[in-house]
């Protein structure tokens, strides 16, 4: 188990973005939360096997909201509790 903070820049708010990474983590074995930060980014915190988050992310650079990310910066991060998967604030 590990954990992964990742970092999206764009226009990331208001366009659905939490949402569908919500939507998507449904499909995969993560766990953690996905918030609007007030600098304009969104930041996602995860937890998994290193191949499920590999996957997850790239799900999300591979979906609907793809267009409106202009830069992602992942971080490896030591592995959280948490139970499935939400959006805060």
């Amino acid at each position: 188990m590990t954990g992964i903070q990742v970092f999206y820049e764009g226009r990331v708010q208001g366009v659905g973005f939490r949402y569908c990474v919500r939507q998507l983590a449904c499909g995969f074995e993560v766990s953690g939360w996905v918030r609007n930060l007030e600098d304009g980014r969104v930041e996602l915190q995860a937890c998994g096997e290193p191949d499920e988050l590999e996957d997850f992310v790239e799900a999300i650079r591979e979906s609907e909201v793809k267009s409106h990310i202009r830069k992602e910066e992942t971080h490896p991060i030591p592995a959280f509790a948490a139970r499935g998967f939400e959006i805060l604030g």
